[in-house]
């Protein structure tokens, strides 16, 4: 008997819950204890929709002295706009908080995450959420489909298919490149204000047609940090664009495999920093 209640006790300690089921019951739990408050949360919702307003108004005052902005109309970089802020924000919700890493390394908590039965990241990634930066892609959402009913768009399979890439691949990759910010903070201990400048910056830059940046920039944010496939690349399929030189439209249609490789380059990132990390008391 003694033997029987070890081995049941030895197997439910090797059950890891996946990351996904730890991030869907804090999800509730957090909804639960934000939404208690109504009118704090309220006015958290709103402050977040404001911002991504006022993101947009910087590009409306800017269409207010131009016609075009790197060959794409008003309505084509409303599009554009949409889908990076629709990829990153939800990037950012469900993992933008890795960035605390730092905070966990410096107090020595993160020693905590190693002993628990379940992988660090997926704790990590669990640690907190945030369910009112989800106004941010409402906002996001209501510019995409205003800005497309304004546009004549021949629907074709492979255009579909670059629109729905956007919201799952975008997101993907934006998720990638936090938790490669996040895997260099191992070494960088205080560089979260530099890798910020990647992620957050990554998101500005790809809000705009990426005809407008010079091409060192240009080939950096789509071969090195690919935040121009999250948004402009994959527009300039539908719109059946041919894209600027050296950026042809059809990379558009390799979103998913940049997501991949993005992807295999976090999680290596992060396995050897994780190895490279050595305690708060060693």
């Amino acid at each position: 008997m003694g033997e029987s209640l070890a081995r049941e006790v030895t197997d439910r300690a090797d059950v890891r819950p996946s990351a996904f089921t730890m991030w869907r019951v804090l999800l509730a739990s957090r909804l639960r204890a934000q939404t208690s408050y109504r009118a704090s949360f309220a006015l958290d919702l709103f402050g977040n929709l404001g911002i991504a307003l006022l993101e947009f108004t910087e590009l409306w005052v800017i269409f207010a002295n131009v016609k075009a902005l790197g060959g794409l109309s008003f309505a084509q970089t409303a599009v554009v706009f949409a889908f990076a802020n629709i990829a990153f924000s939800l990037a950012d919700l469900i993992v933008g908080h890795v960035d605390e890493l730092p905070r966990y390394i410096r107090a020595g908590t993160l020693d905590a995450f190693l002993v628990r039965p379940a992988s660090v990241l997926g704790q990590l990634i669990t640690s907190d959420i945030s369910p009112k930066r989800i106004t941010r892609t409402l906002g996001a959402v209501a510019v995409f489909i205003i800005a497309i009913a304004h546009l004549d768009i021949a629907w074709t399979p492979l255009r579909i298919w670059a629109l729905i890439s956007v919201p799952i691949f975008g997101t993907a990759i934006f998720a990638a490149l936090f938790v490669t910010a996040a895997g260099l903070q191992f070494w960088l201990i205080d560089g979260a204000e530099v890798t910020n400048a990647f992620t957050y910056g990554g998101s500005y830059v790809a809000s705009y047609p990426a005809s407008l940046y010079q091409n060192v920039l240009r080939t950096f944010f789509t071969f090195v940090m690919p935040a121009i496939f999250t948004a402009y690349l994959p527009a300039l399929v539908i719109f059946g664009e041919s894209g600027p030189a050296g950026l042809p439209a059809w990379l558009g249609l390799l979103t998913p495999l940049m997501a991949g490789i993005s992807w295999g380059v976090a999680l290596g990132l992060w396995r050897l920093g994780l190895r490279h990390y050595t305690g708060a008391g060693s």
